[in-house]
């Protein structure tokens, strides 16, 4: 049918721009993608939240999700068969052990990268390099994850494996690069104050891990830094979880009006209990490069959105408003509570994260407004104590 959408190059300022090719209508799915290549976040994983190693599909029932969230065993869901797992599909790697979704999963994972990266009888022994290398970046990046140095690591492996390595190292090229100084930035923001002597830990045990002599630039100090950068800014998170497919399963009975209220009050209940248990962490988590999403520039006002209706790594970017031919289509990069907040404080939190001040129509519309911070108008004039203003210039 064509693509409804592609990349169009804007300006060096904006860098790509992704473009309507027809009329999309709302609630219309513009394409579904599948990552270059991704990776589940290493405390995610430490944690037990299992999930397929190559497509992060969730590989517990909704049931042991529900219990493990809950940390209670006793418990039984109603509807057991609106759960989408399929255990008995499930493989391992002969080698390590690490556990697939799928016969498909475990082969393109094979064909890909984990020749390179599979531990053998090494998975447990804290002295292999892969090893090391996962255990130093866990000690620097803690919850909430936001990437992962094994993203990088499958890059390598990626090209390692690859017959025509130039094809990958262009497909990795699409993605946006920074300049030196910004390059700085992001790694400071991901690695925080001490991330000069970080950064070239993590590119020592890199290298001792995966060094090839084709990509010697990435191992370099200023490639490694661009690598990490590139991961940095372009890294889409991913979240999956069979608790949630069946919730939506559920929604989507058809039930006597009774039956409807009983199982909406449970899964209510369920939610409010998960939560005292366990927080915000409800899902498997991981991150992947995305070609076409990569190219899709903020807005304040977005017409689009991404989300993972598959239970896996695919992306479903979907319209949140009629789009014409030719307009451009942009997602928020900020959650719901965060666009609801003042011009200056939105655009603190994008500069700060990805070095850019919005000029979507919502900012210049705003743009006369006065530069407080949404805390700032909440207190009132003249209110915020300085302590209070200082925390809101560190928050991050």
């Amino acid at each position: 049918a064509g693509a409804a959408a592609e990349a169009r190059f804007i300006s060096s300022a904006k860098g790509k721009g992704l473009f309507a090719t027809k009329n999309i209508r709302k609630g219309e799915t513009v394409f579904v993608e599948r990552p270059v290549v991704s990776s589940q976040f290493l405390w995610n994983a430490l944690y037990n939240y299992r999930a397929c190693d190559h497509c992060l599909r969730a590989l517990e029932t909704a049931e042991e999700n529900a219990q493990r969230l809950l940390g209670k065993s006793s418990l039984v869901l109603p509807h057991p068969e609106q759960c989408s797992i399929r255990k008995d599909l499930h493989q391992q790697c002969p080698r390590c052990q690490v556990t697939y979704c799928s016969a498909e999963c475990r082969q393109a994972a094979l064909e890909q990268y984990h020749q390179v990266l599979c531990l053998g009888p090494s998975r447990d022994d804290p002295t292999h390099p892969l090893n090391k290398l996962q255990e130093a970046w866990r000690n620097m990046h803690y919850p909430p994850e936001t990437s992962s140095i094994m993203l990088m690591a499958r890059m390598v492996a990626t090209i390692k494996q690859a017959k025509d390595k130039e094809w990958w190292i262009k497909a990795f090229s699409q993605f946006c690069n920074k300049t030196a100084n910004e390059e700085e930035e992001i790694v400071h923001k991901l690695l925080g104050d001490k991330f000069k002597g970080q950064l070239e830990l993590l590119r020592l045990l890199f290298t001792e891990a995966l060094y090839d002599e084709y990509l010697s630039r990435w191992f370099t100090p200023e490639g490694f830094r661009s690598l990490f950068a590139l991961v940095g800014t372009n890294g889409q998170g991913i979240g999956t979880s069979s608790l949630s497919q069946w919730v939506h399963a559920c929604d989507a009975l058809d039930l006597p009006m009774l039956q409807r209220e009983e199982l909406d009050a449970f899964i209510d209940q369920l939610y409010k209990d998960i939560e005292k248990e366990s927080g915000e962490f409800l899902n498997c988590e991981g991150s992947g490069l995305y070609v076409l999403q990569s190219c899709c520039n903020h807005s304040c006002i977005p017409n689009a959105e991404t989300s993972f209706p598959e239970n896996n790594f695919l992306l479903h970017l979907t319209a949140l408003e009629d789009i014409e031919a030719g307009e451009e289509i942009c997602i928020s990069y900020l959650d719901c509570c965060q666009r609801e907040r003042s011009r200056h404080s939105r655009n603190k939190i994008l500069r700060e994260n990805y070095l850019f001040t919005c000029s979507c129509p919502k900012c210049l519309a705003q743009a006369d407004d006065a530069d407080v911070t949404s805390d700032e108008e909440e207190e009132g004039e003249g209110e915020t104590d300085d302590a209070e203003l200082e925390d809101e210039m560190t928050d991050v």
